[in-house]
């Protein structure tokens, strides 16, 4: 079931403690949704049950969880009416995985670790962390209590909130292990179990809501949108991508999990905060100007906004939070008509580490490197996953470790057979094990001798404190392009290479004098450069070009421009007329979206810069503007105008060898520029 969902959502979080009375006391319908409707607020998540187990209406079927000072037992049942009153939708929040009251009255429930243990907050910690199993009879806790939500409400929409796929070792699951085969002692194993076992409690979920509800949006909500939710997508109506820049995910989180989401056939919902920090901090206030960057970044990448918000014990909801969220959700109504059914312009797909880990990375360090390349320097790409239709991109990028299969290998053949480009980097075209190249396309081979430690260790790809093997890179022609012509340091050893014959030496590795040891060492790092090449550093072969170097995992550890440039050069190579240009700053995001419907293309340009003001995280405090801002496009058909949206602000445009070319007065924050056919 595919939703399209509402723009201006919040997400009003509600753990309460059983510990504070006076619940929900002064809650006001009326006030509470006039202030919802004020600040432009379409959808809003309310709750059934939080992580303290606490119920927040008049339970039949568990009394004994309503919390025992909730002194309006209607609170729920009020806050729906109050907004559907107002055409505001009320998805219902249910927690899944956290729940303290249960975590104390039953727990045998409590998922084990691989030494007996219960997985989660320890007795004597404070928090509601312990992980509930859904494999054993909680499970049907969970469908009842379900039922009963759906029996008593007008439900829009179910969010079942913390369903994590987490290795347990109870009883049931270690017998379910024994029951398919697998061997319970094995990391491997309980993982592979709990996967399946995930996947089919959100099947089994979906398909027990469908018998009472046919309509209704649901959502299983862990924290991030992957690879790993593919298998189980049925069960999924939509997208929600918790993403609080500030709340440990970081700025780079969100456009990387949604550029993957948007591809998988539903659509989808960024979600930050108004916290300065994450959930539970309460009577605190984002900046104004990062919660318009992080609102107007998701219309730019095709989701759809949610704020989240807590909601006090009083259940008095907060007037200045309401006028912040209102300030911002005032301009994206205005925005929308340029957004709603919108799909990403892209030549470029990167295919992303996380699908060949056995555990689910959120933020694979290649694909925070080579995201924040493509994003600083405008390109127009997804992240895909192996079973992705490479054919609709220009050119494919492997980044760092994505092992080749004899399927993807002979994929990859077919798709540069057909004319498609590839740059693949470090281990990346190698098979599983990284000791044999299993795509011949790249055009290398491996040296006999792989640099090692002292115990036998492969040094590449590892990063070491004072530089012990680094060596240098020297840039020159194409590839060369916009650096010196001398050495640059590879703070990470790359995979020693030759290039085949036929193929192209684009940029030479050189060794240094020696590595540093205790044995010779020079000066507080490492060695200079002895002069003497040593490997291939950049190859290419027809179509397609190699790094040894993990260039990406290296530019998100401390950005080397020449990292970023040599990236750059070759991929100009391959993709010399990219969607979008513009002459300014690497600080801009630009993205490019397509309305079929209207039969116009709206390019996104942002200008808003995360600083890093604390030890803690980035802030984004004020907007600089930036004049004169020239941008060029890749016109697909005759263009018959360049407005500035939602401004309807015309643009004088030129058309250039197929590309359209325009100035923008002045990029304050967010512009939206419509291009019509």
């Amino acid at each position: 079931m595919s939703t399209s969902l509402r723009f201006r959502q919040v997400h009003l979080d509600f753990h309460t403690s059983p510990d504070i009375p006076g619940i929900g006391a002064e809650f006001d319908a009326d006030q509470f949704a006039a202030t919802l409707e004020a600040a432009r607020v379409d959808s809003i998540t309310c709750f059934a049950r939080c992580h303290h187990g606490m119920l927040y209406y008049d339970s039949a079927l568990n009394p004994e969880r309503i919390h025992p000072d909730l002194k309006n037992r209607h609170l729920l049942k009020e806050q729906i009416e109050a907004c559907h009153k107002r055409n505001i939708r009320v998805p219902i929040y249910i927690t899944v995985q956290w729940d303290h009251y249960t975590a104390e009255q039953h727990p045998e429930w409590i998922g084990l670790d691989e030494q007996g243990c219960p997985i989660g907050t320890p007795v004597y910690e404070a928090g509601f962390y312990r992980h509930l199993c859904v494999n054993t009879p909680y499970r049907e806790f969970l469908k009842q209590h379900t039922k009963e939500v759906l029996d008593t409400f007008e439900v829009d929409g179910l969010f079942f909130d913390i369903v994590k796929t987490v290795e347990c070792s109870c009883k049931y699951c270690r017998d379910g292990m024994a029951a398919a085969g697998l061997d319970p002692t094995r990391a491997s194993d309980r993982m592979s179990y709990a996967t399946a076992m995930m996947d089919d409690f959100k099947l089994e979920l979906s398909a027990f809501v469908r018998q009472y509800n046919e309509e209704c949006t649901i959502f299983y909500n862990k924290g991030h949108v992957g690879v790993a939710d593919k298998p189980a997508a049925a069960g999924f109506s939509h997208w929600e991508l918790e993403s609080l820049p500030s709340g440990g995910w970081g700025y780079m989180h969100f456009p990387l999990a949604v550029r993957y989401a948007r591809n998988l056939g539903l659509d989808s919902l960024g979600m930050t905060g108004k916290f300065h920090t994450s959930w539970g901090d309460f009577h605190s206030f984002k900046n104004q100007a990062a919660l318009e960057f992080e609102c107007f970044n998701m219309l730019s990448l095709n989701a759809k906004c949610s704020i989240g918000d807590q909601l006090d014990p009083n259940g008095r909801i907060s007037a200045p939070v309401y006028e912040l969220i209102g300030a911002v959700y005032s301009q994206v109504e205005k925005k929308e008509p340029w957004c709603a059914q919108a799909k990403a312009v892209t030549d470029i797909g990167v295919l992303t580490p996380e699908e060949f880990s056995e555990k689910e990375l959120r933020m694979p360090p290649a694909s925070i490197g080579v995201a924040r390349m493509l994003q600083e320097s405008a390109h127009q790409f997804d992240i895909i996953d192996s079973e992705s239709d490479f054919s609709r991109y220009k050119v494919v990028i492997l980044p760092d470790r994505i092992p080749v299969s004899q399927a993807l290998a002979a994929k990859l053949d077919a798709y540069t057979a057909g004319g498609g480009a590839v740059i693949a980097s470090f281990e990346s075209g190698l098979d599983k094990q990284g000791g044999e190249v299993a795509w011949s396309r790249l055009g290398i081979r491996l040296k006999a001798d792989q640099t090692r430690d002292a115990d036998g260790q492969l040094v590449r790809g590892k990063a070491y404190a004072r530089g012990d093997y680094v060596d240098y890179i020297l840039p020159q022609g194409t590839i060369g392009a916009g650096l010196p012509q001398t050495e640059h340091a590879m703070y990470l050893k790359g995979v020693e290479v030759e290039a085949q014959p036929g193929s192209e030496l684009l940029a030479p590795v050189i060794k240094s004098y020696f590595n540093r040891s205790y044995k010779h060492f020079c000066s507080h790092r490492q060695s200079p450069s002895s002069g003497a090449a040593d490997y291939a550093g950049v190859v290419k072969n027809g179509s397609v070009i190699y790094f040894a170097h993990p260039i990406f995992t290296q530019y998100q550890q401390n950005a080397p421009r020449w990292c970023k440039q040599l990236f750059l050069n070759a991929l100009a190579m391959l993709l010399p007329e990219p969607l979008l240009r513009h002459e300014g700053p690497s600080t801009v995001l630009a993205t490019l979206n397509e309305q079929p419907g209207e039969n116009r293309w709206v390019a996104h340009l942002l200008h808003y810069i995360p600083e890093r003001r604390s030890a803690d995280i980035d802030i984004i405090e004020d907007v600089i503007p930036l004049y004169d801002l020239k941008i060029s496009v890749k016109a697909a058909a005759d263009v018959k105008s360049v407005v500035c949206v939602p401004e309807r602000q015309p643009l004088p445009y030129t058309s250039v060898d197929g590309r359209i070319e325009f100035t923008l007065p002045k990029l304050q924050g967010h512009q939206m520029i419509a291009i019509q056919y």
